[in-house]
């Protein structure tokens, strides 16, 4: 009697593939890093400067101040604008927490909003509507790689509250476009993160401020170096948070391929919206006028703890992003109870993030919807 041959199982599909990015840039890495060494640059140095005059270019202002990682990036970009105790300062309930940390971390006070239902975004109106005398900044979170609706903010604050500054929270959406305007280059200024997973992404904790004012920008640099415009003096209290020369050299190479990469998260995107659409989940809305640049894709399931443990278990890399809202988290608590953002709530129970990156395959993508249509 033949022996029935046994089952061969799928290779695990992850959210992120680092490796296959990786392996497109190890090369170039390799040399740039090679530089550095050889020069002892390892702190500041050409690479650095290359890397904030390409980025710079890139997104469309006029300065770009490389920091330690994204949550320095908003916090230097806050106190650059003056925000400190006694401000508030207005964010999306359904943010990462370092968006509500970089306000606490500058000494003002967190003011949550409610966000769209669909897009996630902040809620204009509700941001708007919450903005008091003591209001200094608002941070519209470019979430999932979609551009929130900054130019209408900053249109209606202009109108009554002219002294409020918008910070762009643009960790999500580098090389994103609203109605032509690219992410970072829209409010005042703006803190991007380059965590490994993020569309450009470093080989392990960066971030840069972005803003088209000198004056910021300076302020940015000097908070970022100890308050020290000249070495051993200190005009402020700073802290020391300074872009990684190593990994300006990842991010350079990287930012050569980012306009193709992101062309590629677009293309993987529209084949999970026609893959979906016969299936019983809430795909994303893109508003009209957005080119998102898909850091994420997240649909709306029922019994999302369910569907995501058996996508697990089969080897499909999806996740949460967020499970928990602001002010529903211990930290802060203090922000609001159960019930205080109810669409924010409601997302949050049941958004999912499918495996999205430049090098995901179009079979990988058939096998993550077969294994989500059988948990469904």
């Amino acid at each position: 009697m033949a022996v029935p041959a046994t089952p061969v199982p799928h290779a695990p599909i992850p959210l992120v593939d680092l490796a296959a990015q990786h392996a497109e840039v190890a090369a170039e890495v390799a040399e740039g890093w090679e530089k550095v060494l050889s020069r002892t640059a390892f702190v500041g140095g050409p690479a650095v400067a290359e890397f904030e005059a390409a980025y710079a270019a890139y997104s469309g202002v006029e300065h770009v101040v490389g920091v330690a990682n994204g949550t320095d990036a908003l916090e230097l970009a806050l106190r650059a604008l003056g925000v400190g105790p006694g401000d508030e300062c207005i964010v999306p309930a359904n943010t990462f927490i370092a968006t509500a940390e970089a306000v606490a971390r500058a000494g003002a006070e967190v003011v949550l909003v409610d966000c769209e239902p669909g897009t996630a975004l902040i809620d204009v109106d509700a941001a708007l509507a919450a903005v008091t005398e003591r209001t200094r900044a608002v941070l519209p979170v470019h979430l999932y790689g979609q551009v929130a609706d900054v130019a209408r903010l900053k249109a209606g604050l202009a109108a009554s509250f002219p002294d409020v500054a918008v910070c762009e929270d643009a960790a999500q959406s580098q090389g994103a476009r609203r109605d032509g305007l690219q992410a970072g280059a829209i409010g005042d200024i703006a803190g991007t993160s380059f965590y490994p997973g993020k569309n450009l992404g470093a080989y392990g904790d960066a971030g840069a401020v972005l803003t088209r004012s000198a004056e910021l920008a300076e302020r940015v640099r000097l908070i970022g170096a100890h308050g020290s415009p000249r070495k051993y003096e200190h005009s402020v209290v700073g802290v020391n948070s300074r872009l990684d020369t190593l990994q300006a050299v990842v991010l350079s190479a990287k930012l050569k391929r980012l306009d193709a990469w992101n062309a590629l998260r677009r293309e993987a995107a529209a084949r999970y919206d026609a893959l979906l659409a016969d299936l019983p989940v809430t795909r994303p809305t893109v508003t009209a006028g957005s080119e998102p640049v898909w850091h994420l894709y997240v649909i709306e399931v029922d019994r999302r703890s369910e569907v995501l443990a058996h996508l697990n278990a089969h080897g499909v890399g999806a996740g949460i992003h967020y499970p928990t809202p602001v002010h529903l988290t211990e930290a802060f608590s203090t922000l609001g109870k159960a019930g205080d953002f109810p669409v924010a709530e409601a997302m949050a129970d049941r958004i999912l993030s499918l495996p999205l990156h430049p090098q995901i395959t179009a079979e990988q993508q058939q096998r993550v919807v077969e294994v989500l249509a059988a948990a469904l």
